[in-house]
């Protein structure tokens, strides 16, 4: 009888001990994988428009009439009095920059202990708008030639918007773009408990003269 009660008080006082230590036991979190949810995140800003320019250019254009031959073998090139044209024409263009979020996968977000750095998608860079103040067109046509004729006008507003695209690159755009998604990602990103300077907003390269015709969007956004 004794060793019956004995036995009973062992295995009662194991059952307690038991159950005490696993209340104790500290408990085990599974990590959760916040890749998909800053993923996920990012893309609901969908397009970001992050940079404008209102650009002003001044379009000009200067010919003479040429009377051009050739008597007893010797060439000749004449410029014709009173043959000379001359335009100035002045555009006003808005350019634009932005980020496609839209865009972003998973490998554009790494991540290192407390540490995330988001590659930005190529940034889009579009001319928006081109518009000729034809009110402000001077213009000087000698009495032997004839006016601009409505082709040459336009051909003169192609030009602009060509050197308009040609001096995009001196802008600054593309890291005015980057800076901009940045003020904008960096406090969704502080949402999720990291701290500002745990985050870290870059594109995939520096980009150089050679890669602007590929950012720069042909079609005009009206």
């Amino acid at each position: 009888m004794r060793y019956r009660l004995v036995l009973i008080s062992f295995i009662f006082v194991a059952f307690f001990v038991s159950c005490k230590n696993q209340r104790n036991a500290p408990t085990v979190e599974t990590p959760i994988d916040t890749i998909p949810v800053l993923l996920t995140l990012i893309q609901k800003t969908s397009k970001l428009y992050t940079v404008e320019y209102q650009l002003h250019k001044i379009i000009t254009h200067k010919d003479t009439k040429q009377l051009q031959g050739s008597i007893m073998d010797r060439n000749f090139n004449i410029t014709l009095p009173m043959s000379q044209r001359l335009i100035a024409m002045p555009m006003d263009a808005t350019v634009k920059a932005y980020v496609d979020f839209a865009e972003l996968g998973a490998d554009n977000i790494r991540r290192s202990g407390n540490k995330v750095e988001i590659i930005l998608p190529d940034p889009h860079i579009i001319i928006t708008s081109t518009r000729i103040s034809h009110k402000d067109v001077k213009q000087y046509v000698d009495i032997a030639r004839s006016d601009f004729s409505d082709a040459e006008l336009l051909s003169f507003e192609k030009q602009g918007r060509r050197e308009i695209e040609q001096a995009i690159p001196q802008l600054g755009i593309t890291e005015q773009a980057r800076e901009s998604a940045a003020r904008v990602l960096i406090p969704l990103i502080m949402q999720m408990g990291f701290s500002e300077s745990d985050i870290v907003i870059t594109f995939r390269k520096q980009f150089t003269l050679k890669d602007y015709p590929v950012l720069i969007d042909k079609k005009m956004e009206r």
